[in-house]
């Protein structure tokens, strides 16, 4: 690892489509006798924004559905109930309920969802759990469109591969853009998708240059610099 992670470094920045080459290729730049991954593993980008976390007009949050997927089927969970507990599960939800599910949450420390979704009925009893979910990204949120009475489009969007995230407390941002498996173009459509919604988020309050750094790295990989 420290190997490529020098020969990242050696690499300066990289226009987008030259750095999702080199990301591809890497292992193939490993030692002799140094084994690569057996597994496909999971692209991802890093933003470092200037803005400042701590002000609340400065925060930077959002989710988008990459035009590629991400690689991976979400776990997704729905909060809900009467008519739309058919309709979650017509869509693709993997769990539905209500009160026992969150006592299942809260009792059994039971987390094996990747997404949560809650119509606003139901925030009286998803809103205890903001301190298991809130730490994990787990939380529902109106502004990620997880608190939501659509409950079919926001099921089918993040079995879609939609992506949720928010700048956290040094000003970076973290979002998964598919995998390594992923053709050339795939991540680069994905990555740009994903660029030029992030410049669409910039918070009015926030001065000088918006998108600092930008890195591209994979579970195993070191990161990249992606010039802009």
């Amino acid at each position: 690892m420290a190997f490529l992670r020098e020969y990242a470094r050696n690499l300066g920045s990289l226009e987008l489509s030259d750095a999702v080459r080199e990301l591809k290729s890497l292992e193939s730049k490993l030692p002799n006798g140094v084994k690569p991954t057996k597994f496909d593993q999971t692209a991802e980008i890093a933003f470092r924004l200037g803005v400042d976390p701590k002000q609340a007009d400065q925060l930077v949050r959002g989710s988008i559905v990459l035009p590629h997927g991400i690689g991976k089927s979400q776990r997704v969970l729905v909060f809900c109930q009467g008519d739309n507990i058919p309709i979650a599960e017509e869509a693709g939800a993997d769990f539905v309920g209500g009160k026992e599910l969150a006592d299942k949450i809260k009792n059994d420390s039971w987390l094996d969802f990747d997404v949560t979704i809650a119509t606003p009925d139901m925030m009286g009893v998803v809103g205890p759990l903001g301190r298991v979910l809130g730490p994990r990204g787990l939380m529902p949120s109106p502004k990620a469109g997880t608190v939501t009475q659509d409950v079919a489009t926001a099921v089918k969007e993040y079995k879609a591969g939609k992506v949720e995230f928010r700048v956290d407390a040094g000003g970076n941002v973290h979002s998964v853009v598919g995998k390594l498996s992923f053709t050339e173009e795939q991540l680069k459509e994905n990555i740009e998708a994903l660029i030029g919604f992030m410049e669409s988020l910039k918070p009015t309050a926030a001065k000088g240059t918006y998108i600092r750094k930008v890195a591209l790295s994979a579970t195993m990989l070191p990161g990249i610099i992606v010039s802009l």
